[in-house]
């Protein structure tokens, strides 16, 4: 056995009894690249990577196109590690890890910050409720640049009327990393908040999500949906 084969079963060996918690991020990322170079020495690759963007989260949010630029990053490489950030994703939404309702505003928060994990352009989301606050579907309403993304009347009000709501939560990502919402954000909010009270819909909150954290413009006192209805 070669001396990098035998790097590499005492790296997978030490995972298999240990986990990944003892795990530093060169030899995290080192393992995840065995199985996109199954051989040779990927640790130079692993080191290269982190030095480009800074730590392991940034590597495996970084663009595919950015992340070939690296120097003995080919196809496979960039797929797996863009693969891991869309099963991490889809882990977190799965059947299984859904709930029945969502009795608050935090719930909803938690549940929207799920769906919008590890989006490098800003995306705007719709959830939909029922009367016992399940939740009927999420669906994304625009997908724009990392610095906008544009959100349209119509299709809040197709999504909201197709899955029936009682109530709706909008919610978008900061991809820049701060969660404080903007003018902007304010100001679509309650141009959306009016269009569904107008068809019998309430717009409970908007979540702005950055990195792992959220924030609520109903909770921040950004947002009063009394002040958007057309009847109080």
């Amino acid at each position: 056995m070669s001396i990098h084969a035998s790097h590499r079963q005492r790296v997978k060996d030490r995972f298999r009894a240990e986990g990944l918690e003892n795990f530093d991020e060169v030899h995290a990322l080192e393992l995840l690249l065995f199985y996109a170079i199954p051989q040779g020495d990927v640790n130079p690759l692993a080191h290269r990577l982190l030095d480009h963007f800074g730590n392991l989260r940034q590597v495996l949010e970084a663009p595919t196109e950015q992340v070939l630029l690296v120097e003995g990053v080919g196809n496979h490489t960039a797929m797996l590690l863009s693969l891991v950030k869309g099963l991490a994703r889809q882990y977190l939404i799965s059947p299984e890890r859904k709930v029945k309702a969502l009795a608050t505003l935090e719930d909803c928060g938690k549940y929207m910050m799920d769906r919008l994990l590890g989006r490098r352009d800003e995306t705007v989301m719709l959830l939909c409720l029922d009367a016992k606050r399940k939740p009927l579907g999420c669906r994304i309403i625009s997908e724009g640049s990392v610095n906008s993304a544009e959100v349209s009347t119509r299709k809040v009000l197709e999504a909201a009327l197709a899955m029936n709501a009682t109530t709706a939560v909008l919610a978008h990502n900061h991809p820049s990393g701060i969660a404080l919402p903007s003018m902007e954000d304010i100001v679509t909010t309650r141009r959306m908040a009016m269009a569904l009270d107008a068809v019998g819909i309430l717009l409970e909150d908007h979540v702005v999500v950055a990195d792992r954290d959220y924030v609520s413009l109903f909770q921040s006192g950004y947002y009063d949906p009394d002040q958007c209805r057309m009847t109080v």
